[in-house]
């Protein structure tokens, strides 16, 4: 990992000093890198314990493509901390914003291009494009509130799932390009990135601090697991009190914390629960086919810790 980020920190120079600074303060404030570990494992568990190359340059290419991802989403949500920093529009305003986003998603789809990384290329770019396409969803059914669970599915599949699908289908495409291997951990990843978003869907409903604040998700509109669970099966006029109350009322406080322990009493946050639990053995099924090493456990906490962790 040491090495992964001085050649991440490389990838991202410019002759400009302006662009140097704020990669400068991103690279610093880097979150829990779960991303290139699920590049890394991926690849050694495939490959002997051996990565290459091309290894760290697809693990460079997720983190500068995911990083491009989030300064946007910043600026798109009117965000003025990531992580509990200051983001990168609350210090230089949206249209320097959007220009580094712009240059960060350059500088990842050159850096494939440069090294004839195609086939990494390809992975990549779908899962930005999808991961656009499951935005725009969320937001258009947001308006309707009508969603149902297969489309709440088709949207965290696309916002979250397909980064983490990336990750470990670049993982084994730098070491075993062509292989069936490769769709076998995108398949892998997608499981563990659904459970990560109906885990971060549940810290909603949760008493801690999280870096959000509990009910944000209700403020915004947004329909959850746990939210949609109760919407489809309570009562004509608790349906409507619920639907008022996000529509209406997303902004007074009583309100939501009303909402917040009607779907709590309602099985929401259970059924939700018993959901995660349900991608994350699926997830480790796939895994058990491989040989056992110290790289498949790893692995193997790694999933864990996507559902068990707290923030």
């Amino acid at each position: 990992m040491e090495l992964f980020e001085k050649k991440f920190y490389e990838s991202m120079s410019s002759k400009v000093a302006l662009l140097n600074r704020i990669t400068y303060y991103i690279v610093n404030r880097k979150g829990k890198q779960m991303r290139p570990m699920f590049v890394f494992l991926t690849a050694k568990l495939l490959n002997n314990g051996q990565v290459n190359e091309r290894t760290y340059r697809g693990a460079s290419v997720i983190e500068l493509i995911h990083t491009a991802t989030l300064v946007h989403d910043d600026v798109v949500d009117d965000s003025n901390k990531r992580r509990g920093f200051f983001s990168v529009n609350a210090l230089w305003k949206n249209k320097i914003a959007v220009l580094v986003g712009d240059y960060l998603l350059s500088k990842g789809l050159l850096l494939s291009i440069d090294n004839g990384d195609f086939d990494l290329l390809k992975i990549i770019s779908v899962a930005v494009r999808e991961m656009s396409e499951g935005e725009l969803l969320q937001i258009e059914k947001a308006r309707r509130l009508d969603i149902t669970e297969e489309v709440y599915y088709d949207i965290i599949r696309q916002k979250t799932a397909t980064l983490i699908a990336a990750c470990c289908s670049l993982g084994a495409c730098s070491v075993k390009p062509d292989s069936t291997d490769v769709e076998t951990f995108r398949k892998f990843g997608e499981l563990i990135g659904m459970a990560f978003q109906i885990k971060d869907d549940l810290f909603d409903y949760g008493e801690e601090r999280i870096g959000k604040p509990t009910g944000i998700d209700i403020k915004e509109q947004k329909m959850t697991l746990p939210l949609i669970f109760v919407l489809n099966k309570c009562y004509k006029a608790e349906k409507k009190w619920l639907i008022n109350s996000i529509k209406n009322h997303n902004k007074d406080k009583k309100r939501v914390k009303e909402v917040i322990a009607f779907v709590k009493e309602n099985g929401g946050l259970e059924y939700a629960v018993k959901k995660m639990l349900a991608y994350k053995e699926e997830a480790l099924a796939l895994l058990a086919t491989y040989p056992d090493s110290e790289y498949r456990s790893s692995l193997e906490l790694m999933v864990n810790y996507v559902v068990d962790r707290k923030k």
